[in-house]
């Protein structure tokens, strides 16, 4: 990605998508060029907390909402340090902010961090196709980064793809850090970081957690090194297919049938721990108004979605694993995808989608309660 952010929204831009579609607008953020998966995500709302996550890593995310950037930035709401997006596209952004807590506008903090955007494009019109044709390798180029359509098509062709991608390891933490319980301190976690988001530990340090946070790369040692309670295994980006040694040190959590939760990332990794396959998904799900049903309950919750690939599990029937019997416990009610697991015969489970509401509904905060569950039970 090379970038400069002088004048960007009076800048011709144009986006090229891998099967030749081009789209033209204005420069949003920082002036250049950037290469990622053209996604679209269907929240009106939290686009702090969504460019902020790591599982968008690689990603150039369509916003389907028309008016973005209307409630600013501020430094209370990113979930990591940093943007992740690739890259940016939207139809109308704000002129000016207008929120009590805006420290900023969004174009300043894109070209802050160097994110190269796009907007003023028919935004329906490419979320339409993308829904049609899947989701594909696409390229903004603004300012002298513009081309000739084919010159800039080539280029895009010439970027890597999802499939195969291994990504955890570049957006997880390096050292291991502690969130501390609030309160009473009743549980400890060890939490793999696959790309967390930091209302995920907080959530659990609510409930009386003490959560340690460690590298992808943490082996099955240095997750018992902290005498945990339980083990989580986070949200994250790339292609679950890369991640044998998540799935390696998931399974010596399972033989020694410690209390064990995983979402999104973590669901994916628990599908290839119990034998099951992944697949990549036509478009995938993104946003924050996904049906999804617990089969456990009947009940149908709204959630928080962010994800490219699923888990390939029979949704009629337990499968025998050689940590006992599985089954599928979550399905989104759009497309029957599989949306969350659980094994009968011990304490573990894991969901595809976000609970931790950041942002988003709060449909799905009974998660973290049913995990406390399973590690007062595994106590007792």
């Amino acid at each position: 990605m090379t970038t400069s952010t002088r004048g960007a929204s009076r800048v011709p831009a144009v986006l090229v998508l891998e099967d030749g579609r081009a789209f033209r607008g204005r420069a949003y953020g920082a002036v250049g060029e950037t290469f990622g998966e053209a996604v679209f995500s269907t929240g009106m709302t939290g686009y702090q907390e969504t460019l902020t996550d790591p599982s968008y890593h690689r990603q150039v995310v369509v916003m389907t909402a028309p008016h973005v950037g209307n409630t600013g930035v501020n430094d209370e709401d990113p979930e990591s340090q940093r943007i992740w997006v690739a890259g940016y596209v939207v139809r109308d952004p704000a002129r000016l902010p207008s929120n009590w807590r805006s420290q900023r506008s969004l174009d300043e903090e894109l070209e802050r961090q160097g994110v190269v955007g796009i907007s003023g494009i028919d935004t329906r019109a490419l979320t339409r196709h993308l829904r049609e044709r899947g989701a594909m390798r696409v390229g903004i180029f603004s300012g002298d980064a513009v081309a000739d359509e084919a010159t800039l098509l080539a280029r895009v062709k010439e970027a890597p793809e999802m499939v195969g991608a291994d990504l955890s390891a570049e957006v997880a933490t390096k050292e291991t850090y502690v969130v501390p319980a609030i309160g009473t301190k009743k549980f400890t976690v060890a939490a793999i970081d696959l790309g967390i988001k930091g209302m995920t530990p907080h959530r659990m340090a609510e409930r009386g957690i003490e959560v340690h946070v460690l590298p992808a790369t943490a082996t099955l040692d240095e997750v018992y090194a902290v005498e945990p309670d339980g083990v989580f295994f986070s949200n994250g980006p790339g292609d679950p297919a890369t991640a044998d040694h998540p799935v390696s040190v998931m399974q010596g959590v399972l033989e020694r049938k410690t209390p064990l939760f995983g979402i999104c990332f973590g669901n994916q990794i628990l599908g290839r721990a119990l034998g099951f396959g992944t697949y990549k998904l036509k478009y995938g799900h993104r946003g924050i108004n996904q049906p999804v049903q617990d089969r456990t309950t009947g009940k149908v919750e709204v959630t928080a979605h962010n994800h490219g690939f699923a888990v390939d599990a029979p949704l009629d029937k337990a499968s025998d694993t050689k940590f006992g019997r599985a089954e599928v416990s979550h399905v989104c009610l759009n497309d029957q995808v599989v949306e969350g697991l659980q094994l009968l015969d011990q304490p573990a489970f894991s969901v595809q989608y976000h609970p931790e509401a950041a942002a988003g509904p709060h449909d799905a905060a009974y998660l973290f309660d049913r995990f406390v569950s399973l590690m007062e039970g595994q106590r007792a």
